[in-house]
């Protein structure tokens, strides 16, 4: 049996209140698909998912996907986990990945659509079996609606936590010159690679390695962002004026509604200030910059 004959799968379980996050918890994993699954042991108060996943990483890195993903939700559980033989839908899958517009100069696309399905809008083509970020989240839409009206000819650009390359590569293809981009896990580097290929990028305009949020970043940088969970992105956030140039701004996401107090009291600690926040479903982002510096214009 050849490689691509399986999938590795996940089944969550959650309770029925939380049925609407499990639908995000699809593509915050980088999951190819999902399933509301049943089962003779789950209760009338609960509800489960199965998400697939490629079989090119091993399932233990899927699953500490997972398991990182729900340390902030201890009412949902990890169910059950394996392999799964060829099925029917898997040439299917791809039509759950429609072009995506965002803001008003960006549209996601999955790289077999045809680029003049791209509405006059600039397509960001993205793998979304690849990693964390294919752009049909809320906390990915945040970050790229902020970043659209923010990025200048030339800018220098840090993202951290980079998944599937999605902010950097929109980025430069709004006229960003350069990139520095981290990510904790290498298992990932490949597919940002991939997606840069899509996308036409020039790899002498990345700077892309291993890395633990700002840890040996060097240099001034006019935007960072980062679409990471909650407490990574307050371990980071004291260290962020050190990174951003005079008029830079840093733009966070990967946050829910509900944390937003307590973000914004350690943005004031670490001398950031909020310039423009936006809502999308349960989940917050919000662009920030040095206090008292004066904004791009």
């Amino acid at each position: 049996m050849t490689q691509e004959n399986f999938w590795w799968y996940i089944t969550v379980g959650a309770p029925k209140e939380r049925e609407d996050f499990l639908a995000s918890l699809a593509d915050l994993s980088g999951c190819i698909g999902a399933e509301m699954s049943e089962s003779a042991s789950s209760t009338e108060s609960e509800v489960r998912s199965r998400f697939y996943f490629v079989c090119s990483s091993p399932l233990e890195h899927w699953n500490k996907v997972v398991t990182d993903l729900l340390l902030p939700w201890s009412e949902m559980r990890i169910v059950d986990m394996g392999r799964v033989e060829n099925r029917e839908w898997h040439t299917k899958w791809k039509d759950a990945f429609p072009p995506k517009p965002v803001g008003s100069k960006l549209i996601v696309m999955a790289p077999w659509h045809d680029v003049e399905a791209s509405e006059g809008r600039i397509p960001v083509r993205i793998d979304p079996g690849s990693a964390f970020g294919t752009g049909y989240h809320e906390s990915t839409q945040i970050v790229l609606e902020l970043l659209e009206d923010l990025v200048s000819e030339g800018a220098r650009v840090a993202d951290i936590g980079t998944g599937s390359g999605i902010l950097f590569i929109s980025a430069l293809l709004l006229g960003a010159a350069s990139a520095t981009v981290r990510d904790l896990d290498p298992a990932v580097l490949d597919e940002v690679r991939k997606n840069m290929r899509f996308n036409g990028t020039d790899p002498a305009a990345v700077d892309l390695a291993v890395g633990n949020l700002l840890d040996g970043l060097t240099g001034q940088f006019d935007i960072l962002t980062a679409n990471i969970l909650m407490e990574p992105l307050l371990d980071m956030v004291p260290r962020v004026r050190d990174v951003l140039s005079a008029r830079g701004v840093a733009i966070f996401s990967g946050l829910l509604a509900k944390e937003r107090d307590r973000f914004l009291d350690a943005l004031h600690a670490a001398g950031l200030s909020e310039e423009r926040e936006l809502f999308s479903g349960e989940w917050w982002g919000v662009s920030a910059r040095i206090h008292g510096a004066p904004s791009r214009g």
